[in-house]
């Protein structure tokens, strides 16, 4: 099977690429190219602002030699990754090709700014899953890939790239599509694994939000952070079990409004089961807790994403911005949310703090406040922008 497998290879590889032709729309890529680069997914729908974009003189010089130094690589594949990355030169034309487009979406800080992390996104998984470079962490990135697969995932991204796909932004750079093909072929479309959130898990808790009067409770929310197992087959670690504990007995107080689970599909790598729907599970059929109270942020890998997908859950939800939230977890992980060291992560991981902690309630519970800042997109981490 392995030599045919490799014969295989060798007559694909061997073939041309694909013909374009009609362009067809893709599900998949298409929910995940909004999800991870809203404000250039946005643009390649929308052929007026792309022509703008295209159609200055720095912008089209930009292009033009983009192009050209991807075909000056031939069928070297790994030169044809390298000719996807952009330079600062590069990003700064787009940057300013965009600043007047007063209609795409983009965060408090401009579009500007947001196409600057969307292109930094574009170059984190061009390195990580085309060129090798090794993941921030161990949990991120491709995971070990055959020197044949490897050539196998570099060829399908490349073709797809040139391979219309309707509504793409194709037409401003193949680099988009590039990057997209490259997590799909991965198997890491982890991004819009969970979509549309406020369904599924969270139908009877948005339901709920929509008509409730948080005035009523002194806490909007309680955030009950993630400690993902570390062994194969376990659904929920020591460290969790005893933060559903916690968050039990605070919640039977009677003050805070709903219970905010966060925790991804991250550990260990590759493990089938999401931290957050397991605990939300556990909260139901252990504890009691009604659905309706129980919010599921199924994304988070770190505690700096748990606090800010935890911010950016509350805000869809409608919690009032001046709102205090609840910070519940073990004394070690609360002191260590409380540090210097914490916010000097944030800063380095996320551009930003996602939110202030107000005051210590106890050993194991912060007073937080959550910060609009979080809702910032940033495609650095693609698999939970």
């Amino acid at each position: 099977m392995r030599v045919m497998a490799s014969a295989a290879m060798l007559a694909l590889t061997a073939l041309a690429a694909p013909a374009k032709g009609q362009e067809v729309g893709d599900r998949v890529l298409s929910a995940l190219s909004a999800r991870l680069f809203p404000m250039l997914d946005a643009a390649g729908r929308d052929p007026a602002a792309l022509g703008r974009i295209v159609g200055t003189p720095e912008m089209k010089r930009v292009l033009t030699a983009r192009r050209d130094r991807r075909a000056g690589c031939g069928s070297d594949l790994t030169c044809r990754a390298q000719a996807m990355l952009w330079s600062p030169q590069d990003a700064d034309a787009l940057r300013r090709a965009v600043a007047g487009e007063k209609f795409l979406p983009a965060a408090d800080d401009g579009v500007g700014a947001q196409a600057d992390r969307e292109i930094a996104g574009v170059n984190m998984i061009v390195r990580s899953y085309a060129l090798g470079a090794v993941p921030t962490t161990a949990i991120d990135g491709p995971g070990t890939v055959s020197p044949q697969d490897r050539q196998s995932r570099l060829q399908a991204a490349d073709w797809l790239s040139d391979t219309l796909r309707a509504g793409s932004a194709q037409s401003l750079d193949p680099s988009i599509d590039y990057a997209l093909a490259l997590l799909d072929v991965s198997d890491r479309t982890d991004a819009i694994g969970h979509e549309p959130l406020l369904d599924g898990a969270n139908a009877a808790a948005a339901a709920r939000a929509r008509g409730l009067d948080w005035r009523r409770y002194r806490y909007g929310a309680m955030i009950v952070t993630g400690v993902g197992p570390e062994v194969e087959g376990e659904p929920l670690s020591p460290f969790g079990k005893y933060h559903l504990r916690l968050a039990a007995r605070r919640f039977a107080q009677g003050d805070v409004a709903f219970i905010l689970v966060s925790g991804g599909r991250a550990h260990p790598r590759a493990t089938p089961f999401t931290e957050a729907n397991e605990m939300r599970r556990a909260l139901i059929e252990r504890y009691g807790i009604p659905p309706e109270a129980i919010i599921s942020e199924p994304y988070a890998r770190h505690t700096t994403t748990n606090l800010r997908n935890a911010s950016r859950m509350l805000a869809r939800l409608a919690m009032p911005a001046d709102a205090e939230t609840l910070i519940v977890c073990n004394p070690a992980q609360s002191g260590y949310i409380e540090s210097a060291k914490f916010a000097e992560r944030n800063m380095a991981e996320l551009g930003y703090q996602p939110g202030r902690v107000v005051r210590r309630v106890s050993p194991t519970e912060l007073v937080f406040r959550p910060s609009r800042l979080s809702e910032r997109v940033d495609p650095r981490d693609p698999l939970d922008p």
